[in-house]
């Protein structure tokens, strides 16, 4: 990663992420396909929880973008008992916010649907299938830091075994609990979340494990587990901005659905499919960016300033290049992608594709921003891509989909325009801030040692 060809780094790394990012969003997309069979009911409570969920997840996602930070720059430094002492310090934090999260979100469960404006046909299923799947952020939360800690320290073929061998669970039980089958009961659409329960608990246990062995990069022990507070605060530092604008953008998801919602079912049921659609649809970028971030991090540990800023811009010309491709196919499938998850409406149909019309052809600026915006993580920058989300989500996209579906003739269409339009600004201001080379200014790896119990190295 330090001195070899800068695209066969990205690869090595960039090729086993998307596939375990494939395979993750292969649970969503199994539920999706499984609940679509229960109708387009079913599908709505499913759409109104997921804004919900992801925001939970936002809040404690912070400390996964820290650890992932600080792991990759230390090892790209040659320093890793700060390394190892860092993996079990974000680790801790993140399970015990997760539970905290998990309460609340179960407690508040009926107040956040209330606030999302739901229909009474879709709030029973929505309430069952959101209280099970909070039940399970611990798992979710755990595993997701998990991949993050391996990504940084270059390991990411077996997360992508574990991802792998979960969703095979998931495809056998999300029929079984969601239909039933002999004395098993049918759980309908709470049935999904419980699936994933079971399947993320067993990630979990698994990545643990492999950390606890110490032989994948980085090291998880009892003894690095006692709370230290230089960590915690330098952890804090660079994950709050994260979990802001990871927060931000959920809540505008939130917001947004509220928006559909106002519609009738076949808007907010188009919507749903499309989102998970479009969320497979990321993925390459999402990969990329995540091995842009691992490669990036570990080059500015080293002090190689001017490689790091090559990789960053190699990978966001990728990333425009391969979404844009993977754009038109979408532009000209769009009607049998929908009909594979809602076959039988021809209503959710017919949105469904003309929302995902009108957003392909811009999927190149989304994969750009997203890269670069990895770029300026790996840095330690996370104040910028928050400022990016706000801007983005609160000053462009929302306002958009406001007007567009309240003041003209689009109506819900109105909402649909106001992705594309957000993507190309997004990206536009993106590459603005990046060419400024503001960002790449610093090492946290070389400032101080990040606690008492490591101001020693051992070899990498």
């Amino acid at each position: 990663m330090l001195e070899g060809p800068i695209l066969a780094s990205l690869l090595k790394l960039a090729v086993p992420i998307v596939f375990a990012n494939i395979l993750q969003s292969a649970y969503q997309l199994i539920d999706a396909f499984w609940v679509g069979r229960l109708g387009g009911q079913a599908v709505a409570a499913v759409s109104v929880c997921t804004p919900v969920i992801f925001f939970l997840f936002a809040l404690g996602s912070g400390f996964s973008v820290a650890g992932s930070t600080l792991i990759a720059q230390y090892i790209g430094a040659n320093r890793q008992r700060e390394a190892d002492h860092v993996t079990a310090q974000t680790l801790l934090m993140v399970v015990i916010a997760s539970v905290i999260l998990a309460v609340l979100g179960h407690l508040l469960a009926p107040l956040l649907l209330d606030g999302l404006g739901i229909t009474d046909a879709v709030r029973q299923d929505a309430l069952a299938f959101l209280r099970i799947a909070l039940t399970g952020t611990v798992f979710t939360f755990g595993f997701s830091m998990c991949q993050a800690l391996l990504r940084g320290a270059g390991e990411v073929r077996l997360p992508l075994y574990i991802v792998a061998g979960t969703v095979g669970l998931n495809v056998v039980l999300d029929p079984l609990f969601i239909f039933g089958w002999g004395a098993f009961p049918a759980l309908g659409v709470a049935g999904a979340a419980l699936a994933t329960l079971v399947t993320q608990g067993l990630a979990f246990a698994c990545a643990v494990a492999l950390l606890a062995r110490g032989k994948l990069g980085i090291r998880l022990s009892w003894r690095n587990m006692r709370p230290d507070t230089a960590v915690i605060r330098r952890a804090f530092s660079i994950g709050t901005p994260a979990s802001i604008e990871l927060s931000a953008r959920a809540l505008a998801m939130n917001v947004m659905v509220v928006l559909v919602t106002g519609f009738d079912t076949a808007i907010t049921a188009a919507y749903g499919v499309g989102m998970n659609i479009l969320g497979f649809i990321v993925i390459p970028a999402l990969g990329l960016s995540m091995s842009t971030a691992a490669v990036v991090g570990q080059n500015i540990g080293a002090g190689l300033l001017e490689r790091a800023r090559h990789i960053a811009r190699l990978s966001g010309v990728i990333a425009f290049l391969t979404l844009s491709i993977i754009g038109v196919a979408i532009f000209l499938s769009a009607p049998q992608l929908v009909a594979v998850f809602v076959p039988e409406d021809p209503e959710v149909i017919e949105h469904g594709a003309e929302f995902l019309r009108v957003v392909a052809l811009t999927f190149g600026f989304m994969g750009f921003q997203m890269v670069l915006t990895g770029a300026f993580r790996a840095a330690g920058k996370t104040l910028i891509p928050m400022t990016l989300t706000l801007i983005s989500q609160w000053g462009v996209q929302f306002p958009l989909a406001f007007v567009l579906s309240s003041a003209t003739p689009l109506g819900g269409a109105g909402i649909w325009w106001a992705f594309p339009i957000t993507n190309v600004a997004t990206a536009l201001i993106t590459w603005l801030w990046f060419a400024k080379g503001h960002w790449l200014t610093a090492t946290l790896a070389h400032e101080a040692p990040t606690s008492k119990q490591a101001t020693s190295d051992r070899p990498a």
